[in-house]
C-alpha cells in the first residue's frame, strides 16, 4: 500500500468528528508534553507523550467508531495522518477532503 492509497483510508476511519476532536486533543497534549520534556528535562513527560496522545485517539477509535486504528498497522503514516488532519483542520480544509472520500 502507499500513502495515497492509505490517506483515504485514514480519513474513513475517522468519519465521527468525536474521534476527529480527541485526535487533535491528544495530538495537542502530546506535542504540549514533549515541549515540557525539552524545558524541564524531565523524563516523565518524554514517557507521557505518546501515552496521553494515543489514549485519546484510541478512546475515538473504541468507543465513536468502533474500529482498529490505522496505528497498528501503519504507525508512522498514522502518525503523520494524524497531524495532516490537524492541520487540514486548522486550515479549513479538511471537510473538503473528507468530501472527496467516499463513506464505508
Amino acid at each position: 500500500m502507499t500513502y495515497s492509497e492509505f490517506w483515504p483510508r485514514y480519513l474513513k476511519a475517522h468519519a465521527d468528528p468525536r474521534t476527529r476532536a480527541l485526535h487533535y486533543l491528544g495530538s495537542g497534549a502530546g506535542v504540549a508534553l514533549l515541549v515540557a520534556f525539552a524545558m524541564t528535562r524531565d523524563w516523565r513527560f518524554l514517557v507521557a507523550a505518546p501515552i496521553v496522545g494515543y489514549a485519546c485517539a484510541w478512546f475515538g477509535h473504541f468507543v465513536f467508531e468502533h474500529n482498529k486504528p490505522e496505528t497498528f498497522g501503519h504507525p508512522l503514516w498514522s502518525l503523520f495522518s494524524d497531524f495532516r488532519m490537524l492541520a487540514l483542520f486548522l486550515a479549513g480544509r479538511l471537510a473538503a477532503e473528507l468530501r472527496r472520500v467516499p463513506r464505508r
